[in-house]
């Protein structure tokens, strides 16, 4: 536990006695283990560095029901974000976890071991009520509410936690700051005020503009403070922000800021999560916080219309600015005014003066086209570095996946679309024919189900690798069943970031024509029992319901159903 004057007493978990975590080293290896979620992970760390002070682990269910329901803990302390232990029937029952059991918590990406829990208690959330409570309604479109009602299980665990060790990272190694040591870099550097700035997305000149201003009013320095754990599904990837924010660093008054990765599981909760950002920068040293209209917010609900107001983040952390003792600085709508080639608040601009901006919608359209982004929007550098990870539409690489039936006319297809392709030109064209990737033609058929969807597991990991590596990928197995292809198509839009660059098409050849063209007889081995799991005879093909292109090779020529893809693909901007 340490004070300072930047963000007073800090809850630091941390175990600088190298016998004292030998000894918890040793008894995590005897102990039941969890392997964590990666929200997990990323809660553990803070609540281990400090970050999350003054929490020493993960909420009982007293304090889980206090901040759901008045944003505090049980004994008053302002926190508005429940941080739990999410655990299945099956891990508590198997590891026999009760109220005073130990737990060893482990790293999912390496295993290592990061702290031993003691169980306090178990117990059933009520995810209904802390949707409403939290998110403001129980709203699938809103991200974390399907997460609760998605991935959460069914049970919390709540107690303290010591700790092993802090989660190790390989990436920007150097701008990964506990609490304590980016209070010690302030103290070092004698800053006496620092105005931190929360962001999930890439900065531009707008930003730089908004966070000098809000540093010379305040006579203070910067701190760019960017979420690099969980934030919103499709947000730009966290290695593409890193690079653009080190190059907008070098743009700021030398001295003036510095940049440091907060590993945080955003829950995108708006005005609650304005007054967790804001406890959070005070426990890393900031005194000021710069508050966004609708920070945090998810977007549009089912009904169109957003999760909160513009100013209800800004309205809560206002209403206990004397408990966070951390000085919200409002955000400011900056706009740029060509006559005097300067950005100004928006709302100091004079009525009929003429200026510019550019949404985030317009932005990714130029991306995505390849259009020229001006000066006057970014640095050089910072479309540089988005380009390099964002390429127009013509060098993104995309996945068209065949699925049908045995003899659907699907191999002579991707085959056939194969030389199309190269014909074009542009990309590497990669051909995946058959179940899995072997091309043998029964082994779909002599192998188990369960060594099929393996199979398939690799096929969909494989595509998403080349995909992301801008190859064109025409995959063709039989994939009968909806989940083992929902599962493909997810690791693709995963993996590879290309979430209009897969496509299903449907060879919907009725299984009378197969059978009728089946020179090899799989049909008919089937049929008298020689063969299992051939779709269409001992095993369900469920159709594609939502297909983005379904031909029929028995009403429709080869080249004409290539064409039909060709034209998909062209229909999107991709040839």
């Amino acid at each position: 536990m340490s004070n300072s004057p930047h963000g007073g007493v800090l809850k630091d978990l941390i175990v600088r006695d190298e016998h004292l975590r030998d000894n918890l080293r040793a008894e995590a290896r005897t102990l039941n283990e969890i392997v964590l979620t990666e929200r997990q992970l990323c809660d553990l760390e803070l609540i281990l560095n400090g970050g999350f002070s003054p929490l020493e682990g993960f909420l009982n269910e007293a304090d889980y029901k206090s901040v759901v329901d008045t944003l505090r803990l049980t004994d008053g302390t302002l926190w508005s974000i429940p941080i739990n232990l999410d655990l299945s029937r099956e891990d508590i029952e198997n590891k026999s976890i009760k109220p005073g059991t130990r737990v060893t918590l482990r790293d999912p990406r390496d295993d290592e071991a990061l702290a031993i829990l003691t169980v306090e208690d178990i117990y059933r959330p009520d995810l209904v009520q802390e949707a409403i409570q939290v998110f403001g309604a129980d709203d699938p479109a809103h991200p974390s509410v399907t997460y609760l009602r998605s991935r959460v299980k069914e049970f919390y665990v709540g107690g303290k936690v010591q700790a092993i060790q802090l989660p190790t990272h390989f990436d920007y190694v150097a701008l990964r700051y506990t609490p304590a040591e980016l209070r010690a870099h302030f103290k070092k550097l004698a800053w006496r005020k620092v105005v931190a700035f929360q962001t999930r997305n890439p900065m531009h000149r707008a930003h730089r503009e908004l966070t000098v201003r809000a540093a010379r009013t305040r006579q203070a320095n910067v701190l760019i403070h960017p979420v690099v754990g969980l934030t919103k599904p499709g947000d730009v990837d966290h290695y593409t922000r890193v690079r653009v924010y080190e190059a907008i660093m070098a743009k700021y008054p030398n001295g003036m800021g510095h940049l440091a990765l907060l590993p945080l599981a955003m829950r995108m909760a708006g005005p609650r999560e304005a007054v967790w950002h804001a406890i959070i920068r005070k426990n890393f040293g900031a005194t000021h916080f710069i508050v966004g209209r609708d920070h945090a917010g998810p977007g549009k609900n089912s009904y169109g219309k957003d999760f909160y107001g513009p100013y209800d983040a800004q309205d809560l952390v206002s209403k206990y600015h004397e408990e966070l003792q951390i000085e919200m600085v409002p955000f400011q709508q900056m706009t740029y005014v060509p006559a005097s080639d300067e950005y100004q608040p928006a709302d100091e601009v004079p009525k009929g003066v003429t200026t510019l901006d550019i949404s985030g919608t317009e932005l990714r359209r130029r991306l995505k086209t390849g259009a020229e982004i001006p000066d006057w929007f970014s640095y050089d550098a910072v479309v540089k570095t988005l380009r390099e990870s964002y390429p127009p539409r013509l060098k993104q690489g995309f996945v068209i996946f065949l699925t049908g039936l045995h003899n659907s006319g699907k191999d002579t297809i991707a085959k056939a679309l194969q030389v199309t392709l190269n014909e074009q030109g542009g990309r590497s064209v990669s051909l995946f024919v058959g179940d899995g990737i072997r091309p043998e033609l029964d082994a779909p058929f002599s192998s188990t189900s369960e060594q099929r969807s393996k199979d398939l597991q690799r096929l969909g990991f494989v595509t998403a690798e080349l995909a992301r590596a801008g190859a064109a990928v025409i995959a063709a197995p039989i994939a009968p069943q909806k989940s083992s292809r929902d599962a493909i198509k997810d690791t693709v839009i995963h993996t590879a970031g290309a979430g209009g660059n897969f496509f299903t098409v449907h060879v919907a050849t009725p299984l009378e024509f197969c059978e009728t063209a089946d020179r090899r007889g799989v049909y008919a081995r089937a049929r008298a029992g020689e063969l299992k799991g051939v779709a269409g005879v001992d095993e369900v093909y469920e159709a594609p319901e939502r297909a983005d292109l379904t031909v029929d090779a028995s009403t429709q020529s080869i080249p004409e159903i290539v064409h039909s893809i060709v034209l998909l693909l062209e229909a999107t901007s991709l040839l």
